[in-house]
């Protein structure tokens, strides 16, 4: 018979979601408890495939949390893997070494997290035995590779690695023991379990098979689209099988509806309600977030950027409509200089907002700006002060979508002023 386990990490119990909490209260509600939904269902799918064990390759926590609610809940999920006969491998992440639970909770002794030095556990299966290999790192940065730490392969066993790492490198995510798919594959291990990076990604090859599951519920729609964990099969004659099975509950998604030729709120509504209808169709979670992005050349573009207030309720609506399905945020790129028909006659509006544009990308009026923001930052809590982006490629694209928006906010309420 054949050994099985499922691979998760970065699991980030209980994420703060304060952008989201600052928009609609009940979304954020929801979001905010879907990463303890998504554990629930990896439990649930370790009890219906009736696995042998659990591996979580890091980030199981955030950071810094001391909730006794987010103990409670992980341990009674801990004690019906146990019950279940289910073994938990687990490895501290950069998040988990923050953590004040990682130190403190007391779980099931059938739940192994390895230490600071590289453990080796053996368990044995029902055709073959299984070597586990972990490293848990106790600072938050490790800017070396932790592979030289790894023990050698057990001789007459399936040996699987646990690691928490960047690889080559990742955009949006820190260096974290660094180390090259190439080295992993020639350690000798059947299987690498790794964490850190949010998105799936495979390295299948002859001598082994490299899995980084990706997070298994997203957080914002910079972690869009469905996600999973990875149910792995090691059989008897020490080949691997990897099967993806989805975990998120709510799947972000960009969502762009194109306006061109609309002229009329209801149309423009009921092409809304079609987009969302479209992409709540091909999700399999079961709610849908979209950012909604409307696109094109309207005669409408003026009064939606105007009233956009009542924009987002309308988009709300269809969304509700749909069914289990939110408006996380509704952003613009509508082409304004094409609308109205004005043909050669000059539009002093348009002019206008020409020239706001011009002062609005001198160095000057952006070196203001960027004053401006920098001490409103300052002025802020620390866990509020990354709206501007968090580092300085973020602040200057921030500077450059709130000047260009401000821009087309204020010729909007002008243009359509002047046209009622």
């Amino acid at each position: 018979m054949a050994f099985r386990f499922v691979h998760t990490a970065d699991i980030h119990l209980d994420s703060p979601l304060r952008s989201l909490a600052l928009r609609n209260a009940e979304l954020a509600e929801l979001v905010g408890d879907a990463s303890r939904q998504a554990f629930t269902a990896i439990v649930d799918l370790c009890l219906a495939e009736r696995v042998d064990a659990l591996v979580i390759a890091g980030d199981l926590y955030d950071g810094d949390q001391t909730s006794m609610k987010t103990a409670r809940f992980l341990a009674s999920q801990m004690a019906r893997l146990h019950q279940a006969g289910v073994t938990v491998y687990m490895i501290r992440g950069n998040h988990d070494a923050m953590s004040r639970i990682t130190k403190q909770l007391v779980l099931p002794d059938t739940v192994i997290i390895f230490g600071g030095r590289c453990q080796s556990v053996i368990q044995s299966g029902p055709g073959v035995d299984v070597a586990f290999h972990g490293l848990s790192f106790a600072s938050p940065k490790a800017p070396e590779s932790l592979l030289p730490k790894y023990a050698a392969p057990q001789e007459g066993a399936a040996n699987i690695g646990i690691m928490h790492t960047s690889l080559a490198g990742s955009p949006g995510h820190d260096v974290y023991a660094p180390c090259s798919v190439a080295d992993l594959h020639g350690h000798g291990f059947e299987y690498w379990a790794l964490g850190h990076i949010h998105v799936r990604q495979v390295y299948s090859g002859a001598s082994a098979t490299l899995v980084m599951p990706g997070i298994p519920q997203g957080r914002d729609v910079n972690e869009a689209g469905e996600k999973s964990v990875t149910l792995v099969t090691i059989r008897d004659d020490r080949s691997v099988e990897i099967e993806e099975r989805l975990t998120s509950v709510a799947q972000f998604e960009r969502v762009s509806v194109d306006l061109t030729g609309v002229s009329e709120w209801g149309e423009a509504i009921i092409r809304v309600r079609a987009g969302l209808e479209q992409f709540r169709e091909g999700a399999r979670s079961r709610y849908l977030v979209a950012r909604l992005r409307l696109v094109g050349t309207s005669a409408l573009s003026w009064s939606l950027m105007r009233d956009r207030d009542l924009a987002v309720a309308e988009a709300e609506q269809a969304a509700e409509q749909v069914g289990d399905t939110w408006v996380e945020k509704l952003e613009f790129d509508l082409s304004a200089s094409a609308v109205g028909g004005l043909g050669n006659v000059a539009d002093p509006t348009l002019e206008l907002a020409q020239s706001m544009r011009s002062n609005a990308s001198s160095e000057a009026f952006r070196s203001e700006a960027r004053e401006f923001v920098l001490k409103t930052i300052a002025d802020l809590p620390p866990d509020a002060r990354r709206f501007a982006g968090k580092d300085e490629a973020g602040l200057e694209q921030f500077l450059d979508d709130v000047l260009a928006g401000s821009v087309d906010l204020v010729t909007a309420r002008l243009k359509a002023g002047a046209t009622r």
